[in-house]
């Protein structure tokens, strides 16, 4: 398990480093990074002036090493539009990122987790196609249509829920709901199928013959083994939830670090765009690790393979 454990944090310092260097790469072909910052009508002069300020004037791979320097300890420069470090603004918006990504996919599991469940022990019946139905329609709802009508239904007809803003724990379950309807659908059919394939094992067949209640063997023999693909999925999604929430957050006027990178993007400051890239990579890095574990506990045959 350490070698596993210590294989996986150097990839994952490996990513860390691309991702530093595509997101330094990718600002500069881009264009000019002063071309939204400069007032119109500056004088060379002053753009001169602003651009040693900022250190724009060096040569590219000063300017990178320099970039890598910094970063490797959390410093990514001063907001251009904040005027204060770039890192305290993303860590500023990221409680409240991980806060709406938790009630998600916790939203996302519980729902689509009973929905799977439901559909994969009773296949091709009546029951599995409505939970077929629903999860299909999850997946086919756009995010911001989703949440518009949430708004006008629950916010500005009925008046039982905040419309935005995060000022209070009710505010969360709207922008919740909206961003766990696509995850939740794909945890539904994903385990469905998995356990579908499962429960037609020569070893469940044998649980059946002992004579063993259904939800015993589900939960005892079927349910561990088909939690693999869910599980490798919800990784995957925690990191779009985490960095791609951009819409939702937009719709619901939600403070958090996508439409912090949002309005990043819009004002061209990029010394926060790039704290938000490396940040969220940071925390995708670290759910994968984490998943990886999980996955190794559900079957160790996965950790005595990457030992081989």
């Amino acid at each position: 398990m350490v070698r596993f454990l210590a294989g996986r944090l150097i990839y994952a310092a490996a990513v860390l480093c691309g991702v530093a260097t595509l997101v330094f790469g990718l600002i500069h072909l881009s264009g000019d990074p002063l071309a939204g910052l400069v007032a119109p009508g500056s004088s060379p002069e002053q753009t001169a002036s602003l651009r040693r300020e900022l250190a724009l004037d060096r040569p590219l791979t000063e300017q990178y090493v320099r970039f890598v320097g910094r970063a490797a300890h959390g410093d990514f420069g001063e907001s251009w539009r904040q005027r204060r470090p770039a890192m305290d603004a993303v860590l500023e918006r990221l409680p409240a990122t991980l806060a709406l990504t938790a009630a998600a996919i916790g939203l996302a599991l519980l729902v689509g987790g009973a929905l799977g469940i439901t559909a994969g022990m009773r296949p091709g019946g009546a029951t599995d196609a409505v939970a077929t139905g629903v999860a299909l329609l999850g997946q086919a709802l756009p995010g911001f249509w989703l949440g518009t009508v949430l708004i006008l239904v629950f916010a500005v007809r009925l008046r039982w829920l905040p419309s935005s803003g995060y000022e209070e724990p009710r505010s969360l379950i709207l922008p919740a709901v909206t961003l766990a309807s696509y995850p939740a659908a794909t945890v539904a059919r994903l385990l469905r199928i998995s356990l579908v394939e499962t429960l037609a094992h020569d070893y469940v067949r044998t649980a059946r013959g002992k004579g063993l209640p259904p939800w015993a063997v589900i939960r005892g023999h079927a349910l561990r083994p088909a939690l693999l693909p869910t599980l490798a999925f919800v990784g995957l999604q925690v990191g779009f939830l985490l960095g791609g929430a951009v819409v939702v957050e937009g719709v619901f006027a939600y403070p958090g670090i996508g439409r912090l990178a949002l309005q990043a993007v819009a004002d061209r400051d990029l010394p926060v765009i790039q704290a938000f890239v490396v940040v969220v990579a940071a925390l995708i890095v670290l759910v994968n690790l984490v998943v990886d574990l999980l996955a190794c506990w559900l079957d160790p045959r996965i950790r005595v393979g990457s030992r081989g």
